[in-house]
């Protein structure tokens, strides 16, 4: 079992920066492939951007590539996700999410989900 907490998420008007963080607990953070996903209200939850168990990173979209950067800290067991140039449109609710093996932009297929961080962006 793995516990996944995010942090970070706020207010902010457009072209400012936020840091998210997740902290997992439970079973071995490092054999965990882990990502961020978001949902604004009335749409799907869409991926972000996830890195790999074995350290590998993917963004989702043109449009974060850039602006956005996950990493990973296996000391601390905690997943980031640096997001600057923040426009309106990348207002919705973060959520941290963690697999075994490969990482995937299919939401149905990771295992854990932390409870979500959200994130507003004012114009």
């Amino acid at each position: 079992q793995v516990q996944l907490v995010e942090s970070g998420g706020g207010l902010v008007q457009a072209g400012g920066s936020l840091t998210l963080s997740c902290a997992a607990s439970g079973r071995t953070f490092a054999s965990y492939s882990m990502g961020w996903f978001r949902q604004a209200p009335g749409k799907e939850r869409e991926p972000v951007a996830s890195i790999s168990w074995i350290g590998g990173t993917t963004y989702s979209a043109d449009s974060m590539k850039g602006r956005f950067t996950i990493s990973r800290s296996t000391d601390k067991n905690t997943l980031y996700l640096q997001m600057k140039n923040l426009k309106v449109e990348d207002t919705a609710v973060y959520y941290c999410a963690a697999r075994r093996g490969a990482d995937t932009t299919a939401a149905r297929r990771w295992d854990y989900w932390g409870q979500g961080t959200q994130v507003t962006v004012s114009s």
